[in-house]
């Protein structure tokens, strides 16, 4: 991947893909794993958020790379470009993960569904009846269920350590606080 375009590098506009998609299959993440009517709905656009999130890891690392070679090495380059290699064993799992629950959930749904249709086409007065969701299949939902929170939180704490460590390299220890106005100024 180029490292610059017109001049420009790459790496602080391809980033905010990162920025954006990860938190968002981050907030989508957690929903779907934590509230099954948003997990029926949402789940699949969020699996769709949560793939992209991940392409977006390696082409931020990749262009980052490239601008890291083009600029003075310093140790706040270099904490910033090991914590951004970091991200997609966090935001990768989290896919997974998320895809599964997904996918688990809907089988589910569509086994519960299948046997419901089946005891109503068996007629009334019969002794067939709706199968309840077996144990394993609730037990996974859940087990999935909370393995997605975990990544979706480890994935969110590496995003905001990686844009600090970023910003650092970038401005230094530059701090913008607002400055105290003088007496008499419009606005007092």
């Amino acid at each position: 991947m180029p490292t610059f375009l017109s001049g420009l590098p790459l790496h602080p506009l391809v980033v905010h893909a990162v920025v954006v998609l990860v938190p968002a299959a981050v907030v989508g993440a957690v929903l779907v794993a934590v509230w099954p009517a948003a997990r029926r709905r949402w789940g699949w656009s969020v699996v769709v958020v949560t793939a992209l999130a991940a392409i977006s890891v390696p082409l931020a690392t990749s262009t980052g790379e490239g601008l890291e070679h083009n600029l003075p090495h310093t140790a706040a380059i270099e904490t910033h470009a090991e914590l951004g290699d970091q991200l997609l064993v966090f935001v990768a799992p989290l896919l997974v993960v998320v895809l599964a629950l997904v996918l688990v959930d809907h089988l589910r749904r569509r086994a519960e569904a299948d046997a419901a249709a089946a005891a109503r086409a068996a007629g009334p007065g019969t002794m067939s009846a709706p199968r309840v969701t077996g144990p394993r299949a609730r037990v996974a939902v859940v087990v999935l269920a909370v393995l997605t929170v975990l990544f979706a939180a480890v994935s969110a704490v590496q995003v905001v350590r990686i844009g600090d460590s970023g910003a650092r390299a970038a401005w230094g220890e530059v701090h913008y606080a607002p400055q105290p106005r003088p007496q008499g100024s419009p606005g007092d």
